[in-house]
């Protein structure tokens, strides 16, 4: 539960002051927040053995493959802004929806970085067209470290960006705000005026729109339950693969990250054990890519262009 160990005590008040107990339909994710400047493309599914993956491919079917995993909680359009930057200087992109998530099955028997891995890399071996470099938000990069490990062929290198690939310490008081803040009806609510915390700098246009996209996602069938399941899970057996990592790698960091105690800190520990760069953009918390697409979105196709 180390991912959102910090910054709860101001959500849960204001939340529990506003909730009335209603309960919204679940949406499809507004238009609003479709790609800027592209059409919508048609979603595809991975088969797995307990569901469904829900994927999307754009740009050049001959440019290097892309493959973008969001964070636990969130959609694959999390990556609305870097991906057409990513489509314009001719990568092949794909933007998947984590297990539970999105258009993806909601129930499955685990939820956890490594379970997400073992996805990506059936995604990979459906898609043949490695070696790809694979992008992953929080939860993901870990997924996408266990995958690096798992599949070395398939994965040329990773970008992580606000990076959860080890257990950090929580606390007593931590460990029972989640509880509360996550555990009834209001929990979508919740997750929602937590989501607007990640975002401490400048907020994307399309924020207050995209949260209730979110939320609306969470009040589907199901998608609760994964949400606490992924909160829930060990990231060790991530950590331990750290070692087996080959392909080269960019941590991209907000300064202000509100999930960490030293944002910087825990940056320049991952890149040191991965012998890779690293990019902190400063003043920026969790999600740097939606947050200041205009200076990470070139950095990071710089890093995918380099030999």
């Amino acid at each position: 539960m180390a991912m959102i160990s910090v910054g709860l005590y101001g959500v849960l008040p204001p939340l529990l002051d506003q909730f009335d107990g209603a309960v919204l339909p679940a949406t499809a994710l507004p238009e609003a927040v479709a790609l800027p400047g592209a059409a919508v493309p048609t979603t595809r599914f991975l088969a797995r053995p307990e569901g469904r993956i829900a994927y999307d491919v754009q740009g050049d079917e001959t440019g290097q493959l892309v493959v973008c995993l969001p964070s636990l909680g969130d959609l694959r359009q999390e990556y609305r802004y870097l991906v057409p930057q990513l489509v314009a200087a001719g990568f092949r992109v794909v933007t998947v929806d984590l297990r539970g998530q999105g258009e993806s099955s909601a129930k499955w028997a685990e939820y956890s970085a490594a379970a997400v891995g073992a996805d990506l890399v059936a995604l990979l071996h459906e898609l043949g067209a490695g070696p790809a470099y694979i992008i992953g938000t929080s939860l993901s990069a870990g997924a996408v470290v266990w995958a690096a490990a798992e599949a070395p062929t398939l994965i040329a290198g990773q970008i992580l960006i606000g990076p959860f690939v080890r257990d950090l310490p929580v606390g007593l008081a931590t460990t029972l705000t989640l509880k509360v803040a996550f555990g009834g009806p209001w929990a979508a609510a919740a997750w929602g005026l937590y989501y607007q915390s990640l975002y401490p700098g400048a907020k994307p246009a399309d924020l207050a729109t995209y949260r209730g996209a979110l939320k609306a996602n969470l009040r589907e069938p199901g998608r609760l339950a994964a949400l606490r399941g992924y909160l829930a899970s060990s990231k060790a057996d991530c950590a331990a693969r750290l070692g087996q990592v080959q392909g080269r790698t960019l941590v991209v960091m907000g300064s202000a990250d509100p999930d960490f105690p030293d944002p910087a800190a825990e940056a320049q520990w991952l890149t040191e054990q991965l012998h890779g760069q690293q990019l902190i953009v400063q003043g920026a918390g969790h999600y740097p890519h939606a947050e200041r697409p205009a200076e990470v979105g070139p950095a990071i196709i710089s890093f995918l262009r380099q030999q």
